[in-house]
C-alpha cells in the first residue's frame, strides 16, 4: 500500500513541476493581452487584486513562493522515503499544498499557444468552449469588490476543467471574446478536417 502511494505522490509531484516549468517557459513568449496599463486594470484573477504583467519580474513572489512550496513537498517526499521520518498518512496533506499552489501566481494571460492563468497553461486545442457570465446578485463574486460587481466572470472550459478570470470592462471582454472567437473557430475547422481525412 505504501508503494503505491509514494507512486502517485510522485506521479503528483512530477506533474505539478512539469506544469510549472511549462508556465514559465511559456512567460517567455510574446504576449497577445494584456500589454498595456489600462489592459491589466481590466482584468482579475480574484475579485479584490488586479493581476500582474505576465513577466518573471512581476511574478517574483508568487514563482518564490511556489517554489518554496514544491521544494517543501519534494523533501518531505524523499525524507518519507528514504528515512521513513514522515508518516505516508501525511501524503494527503502535501497533495492538497500542491493543488492550492495554483493560486501563488496571480496571472492571466493570452499568448500565441493559448492561455495561461495562475500556474496552468491550457493550449487552444485543449480549450473546448468559452463563456462570459455575469456577476450579478447571484453570483460568488458579487459584494467581492465594488469593481467587479455588475462586470463579467470569463470561464474557458477544457476537458476536465475550467480557467476563469474577471473582466471589468466591455472593451476587454470584447478583445477577449474575439481572441477566443477566432481560436474556437479554428479548433472546429481542424477537428472537422480530421474527421474527413479519417473517412
Amino acid at each position: 500500500m505504501k508503494l503505491f502511494i509514494d507512486i502517485l505522490l510522485l506521479i503528483v509531484i512530477g506533474y505539478y513541476s512539469y506544469k510549472f516549468i511549462q508556465v514559465m517557459i511559456k512567460m517567455r513568449q510574446d504576449i497577445i493581452l494584456p500589454t498595456t496599463n489600462e489592459e491589466i486594470t481590466s482584468i482579475r484573477k480574484y475579485p479584490q487584486k488586479v493581476v500582474n504583467f505576465p513577466i518573471y519580474s512581476k511574478q517574483k513572489i508568487g514563482i518564490i513562493v511556489y517554489s518554496l512550496n514544491l521544494v517543501f513537498v519534494i523533501v518531505m517526499f524523499f525524507l518519507g522515503l528514504f528515512l521513513n521520518g514522515v508518516n505516508w498518512s501525511f501524503y494527503p496533506l502535501m497533495t492538497i499544498l500542491l493543488i492550492y499552489s495554483y493560486s501563488f501566481l496571480n496571472l492571466f494571460a493570452v499568448i500565441g499557444d493559448g492561455v495561461l492563468c495562475g500556474s496552468r497553461f491550457v493550449a487552444w486545442k485543449k480549450v473546448k468552449s468559452f463563456q462570459f457570465i455575469p456577476i450579478d446578485l447571484n453570483h460568488r463574486y458579487y459584494g467581492a469588490s465594488k469593481e467587479v460587481n455588475d462586470k463579467y466572470e470569463l470561464r474557458i472550459k477544457t476537458k476536465f476543467r475550467f480557467i476563469n478570470c474577471i473582466v471589468t470592462t466591455g472593451e476587454m471582454k470584447e478583445k477577449l471574446n474575439m481572441i477566443l472567437s477566432e481560436h474556437m473557430a479554428v479548433n472546429e475547422e481542424e477537428s472537422a478536417l480530421k474527421i474527413q481525412s479519417e473517412k
